[in-house]
């Protein structure tokens, strides 16, 4: 029986094989512009353009580095690389993810694995960095659903944690909603900020 395709074609030439990824077919280029295209809350969100991972990410980086003043510049990049497994296998919703199982989250693994080991980090982050990370992926996801998706501050408080030492993170902060060109652009040239800063590239 003939095996079926698990790969990729990417816009970079590499050929991603989704279920057994290596880090030799990961390129920036080809996450900033998948990210970049996929929408947060399924796209149900006010405005003329859909909020985009891409933001997304750029917003949880910023609170990682506030929230975290002094760390190393590398968790910063793990930060940013946060959702990058999304730019193959999009964004779903809590919910969804929950409901479809275990299997969402180990393909979610190996490709976060090759991706953090292409860009010089440790397949596995440290649990102390992946709580930070998440933290900063609360606030971020508290302030789109009041902003943007339509939830009352109840809401989400309910859902993603009172917005209480968070609300000293957000000054200066806000919601973009941009052409993905200019999230695609901004993306990949805060990772090429934050690899050289690592001494990486």
């Amino acid at each position: 029986m003939k095996k079926p395709r698990a790969w990729q074609r990417m816009l970079s030439g590499r050929r991603l094989d989704l279920l057994d990824p290596t880090p030799l077919d990961i390129e920036v280029e080809d996450i900033a512009h998948g990210l970049s295209f996929v929408a947060r809350w399924n796209g149900q969100t006010i405005g003329d353009w859909p909020y985009s991972v891409a933001e997304h990410s750029l917003l949880v980086e910023q609170l990682f580095d506030r929230a975290n003043p002094g760390i190393a510049t590398r968790w910063k990049l793990a930060a940013l690389l946060h959702d990058a497994p999304e730019y193959v296998i999009g964004d779903m919703i809590s919910p969804v993810k929950a409901a479809i199982g275990p299997g969402y989250g180990a393909l979610d693994d190996r490709l976060s694995a090759a991706i953090h080991l292409r860009f010089g980090l440790p397949a596995v982050l440290p649990q102390a960095i992946k709580k930070e990370i998440k933290r900063a992926d609360r606030i971020s996801a508290w302030l789109e659903a009041v902003e943007i998706a339509g939830f009352s501050r109840a809401e989400a408080d309910r859902f993603f944690g009172p917005m209480d030492a968070g609300a000293a993170l957000l000054p200066g902060l806000s919601i973009r909603l941009r052409p993905p060109m200019e999230a695609r652009a901004d993306y990949i040239a805060r990772h090429g900020a934050l690899l050289a800063e690592t001494g990486a590239v």
